[in-house]
């Protein structure tokens, strides 16, 4: 890995699974693709993207903005210690406005990162 290299990490639960993975590889292939793209080209802008592609939420939470035609995706994301980009949360957007639900669920799951720092910041 080079030196300054940002790298992704998807946020993993108590149950040892990954819900934000399990959202993705529920999606057609070619939305996959498209989603991963994007992370990466995240990863490739040290976790700072600018709208149409990125934005801020509330605090360090940020929403990743994936569109497919008229399917909406978002992914929620924050920067971590160590050049780490930790990937909490996805869901297929559906009203104008992000839903305080799935905000709700990011949050409680980038707490749950924050309480368990060992096993995001390992390189």
């Amino acid at each position: 890995m080079i030196y300054n290299e940002y790298r992704v990490k998807f946020y993993i639960n108590t149950k040892s699974t990954s819900p934000v993975l399990r959202f993705i590889a529920g999606l057609p292939q070619n939305h996959q693709a498209k989603i991963f793209k994007y992370i990466d080209f995240l990863r490739q802008h040290r976790g700072v993207l600018d709208e149409p592609y990125s934005r801020h939420i509330k605090g360090k939470l940020r929403e990743l903005r994936v569109d497919f035609g008229k399917r909406r995706y978002r992914v929620f994301y924050f920067l971590f210690i160590k050049k780490t980009i930790v990937v909490l949360h996805g869901f297929s957007k559906r009203t104008a406005q992000t839903p305080l639900t799935e905000i709700r669920i990011a949050e409680a799951y980038y707490e749950d990162v924050i309480n368990h720092e060992n096993l995001y910041a390992k390189s």
